[in-house]
């Protein structure tokens, strides 16, 4: 099952991600695609609030990986713009077991190393409003199909 929502602002985005960050568990893992300015770092920053994060998020562009321990879990932040597909080299497939929630910005460049079970997020810019975007999510597993169920 799909789910589409339009976001009208930044607020709005933060909102969604307040919402899915309520339904929390070790092991989640959520992949955001989308234009560059699309809104993938403020969701992420929605999140990491709700998780109680205490450090700034900023996008992990020049560094792939950053990770923060101060929330409820442990944030695994991922910007994998720049890797080439070379996932294997980084170890990107360790973080989805390590306890805490990962987050991939650009993971449709490695759709084919991402697991099975997840949560994708697409989001578009409007052409018709400035800040307006389309947001896709569509969930893969049971738990995420619950999640979206419980929340959206």
């Amino acid at each position: 099952m799909n789910y589409k929502i339009t976001s009208y602002s930044e607020k709005d985005t933060i909102e969604l991600a307040q919402n899915i960050e309520s339904e929390h568990f070790p092991n989640m893992v959520i992949c955001l695609s989308g234009d560059l300015g699309s809104g993938k770092t403020i969701f992420t920053k929605g999140f990491a609030s709700a998780l109680e994060v205490q450090e700034e998020v900023t996008s992990p562009t020049f560094n792939i990986i950053k990770e923060y321990q101060s929330g409820q879990l442990p944030l695994y932040h991922m910007d994998v713009y720049r890797i080439d597909g070379k996932v294997s080299e980084i170890g990107i497939e360790e973080y989805f077991q390590k306890g805490g929630v990962t987050i991939i910005e650009w993971a449709d460049m490695i759709e084919d190393s991402l697991p099975e079970e997840r949560l994708d997020i697409k989001f578009k810019l409007s052409t018709e409003e400035e800040n307006t975007r389309v947001i896709n999510i569509v969930p893969h597993g049971k738990v995420y199909e619950d999640i979206c169920e419980a929340i959206l």
